[in-house]
């Protein structure tokens, strides 16, 4: 990773950084680079309202998902939470 953070490096390591997972020097570049990029600072709002919200569809567990809900965002979703 360069010294500078990219947007692009941003959005590849966002769930790190949500998660606290970055080391120090390395968040302290990616808060950098948000204090500075408003396009970043609103995909990050967006990102974790997403997270958020998909998160909350979770805690029905008896509840399935929505008719039209794609198959692939359902196998999305279930690996998140294997993962977690």
């Amino acid at each position: 990773m360069s010294e500078h953070v990219t947007c692009k490096e941003l959005v590849d390591f966002l769930d790190d950084y949500l998660e606290d997972r970055l080391e120090p020097p390395v968040r302290r570049r990616f808060e950098e680079h948000l204090d500075a990029c408003p396009p970043c600072r609103v995909y990050l709002d967006g990102y974790r309202d997403t997270v958020r919200l998909t998160r909350s569809l979770c805690d029905d567990t008896d509840a399935g998902p929505p008719a039209a809900m794609p198959e692939t965002l359902i196998r999305a979703i279930l690996d998140s939470r294997r993962r977690s």
